[in-house]
């Protein structure tokens, strides 16, 4: 055991000082949702109403769930950018034939990239009184954990991408006509009610569309919902899948292959 944690602990120590000393990266991860929270919240207003926010305050309440994740997102693709990086510095290839394990390093960056994610997350989450959201102890206790589980997955997510990458610029292209509209289809801009019959299946085959419906669900803990049981699970299905996934493609990797 002490084999596999003294190893995630060291790399995730690394992701944290790592990110913490680049002030772009986190300026870039936590502002960026920020500003496009408000700008379309602010800008589409009370024009737009759904059932999916129960007290009917518009748009910007509604894309607050959204933005959690969106926050998730990129804080997960920036934290998986280190892959590349360490690549190019040759840091990887000395890690994979280090007595290190595919544990050890897949546990180190996906959760390194995970505590960074749920760092901006929650902060963001305590300013939902802001917007006239009232969030109960329950309620945020499970968005705390249904974030975290989103948070595990999109990092895993990344990690698998950027594994295979030999350059940011590829990385960054995948990122848009991939990660983005894996967002975008969530429910987390629009929901699935008002789209085409063949985007909302699109929609239900995107698993992380019941994590932003798990999320919603704790954001109005109080408020009569659907049960959202099943969007925790699929979620938590998801995490599981990434971090396996994740481990095989490290482990069908050898320190040559990333030359």
């Amino acid at each position: 055991m002490k084999k596999l944690l003294l190893p995630g602990y060291t790399l995730w120590l690394r992701e944290m000082v790592r990110f913490f000393r680049q002030r772009d990266r986190v300026i870039g991860a936590f502002a960026t949702p920020i500003v496009l929270w408000l700008v379309l919240g602010l800008g589409l207003g009370r024009s737009f109403q759904s059932s999916l926010a129960p007290t009917g305050h518009g748009y910007l309440e509604f894309f607050y769930a959204g933005t959690l994740v969106m926050i998730l997102l990129f804080t997960a693709i920036f934290s998986t950018f280190t892959l590349i990086e360490d690549r190019r510095e040759g840091f990887l290839q000395a890690v994979l034939v280090a007595p290190v394990g595919g544990w050890g390093l897949v546990l180190g960056k996906i959760l390194g990239g995970t505590t960074l994610a749920m760092i901006q997350a929650v902060i963001f989450l305590a300013a939902a009184p802001m917007v006239g959201m009232k969030l109960s102890l329950a309620g945020v206790l499970w968005s705390v954990g249904v974030m975290f589980l989103q948070a595990f997955a999109l990092t895993g997510l990344g990690f698998t991408i950027a594994w295979w990458m030999n350059s940011t610029a590829g990385y960054h292209a995948i990122m848009n006509v991939f990660l983005i509209p894996l967002w975008l289809l969530s429910g987390a801009v629009f929901p699935a009610s008002g789209a085409p019959v063949w985007l909302g299946w699109v929609m239900k085959a995107n698993p992380l569309t019941y994590g932003v419906t798990a999320l919603r669900a704790g954001l109005y803990w109080d408020v009569k919902h659907e049960d959202p049981t099943v969007g925790l699970i699929v979620t938590a299905i998801f995490a599981v899948a990434m971090l396996a996934t994740s481990l095989m493609v490290v482990r069908r990797t050898t320190a040559g292959d990333l030359q």
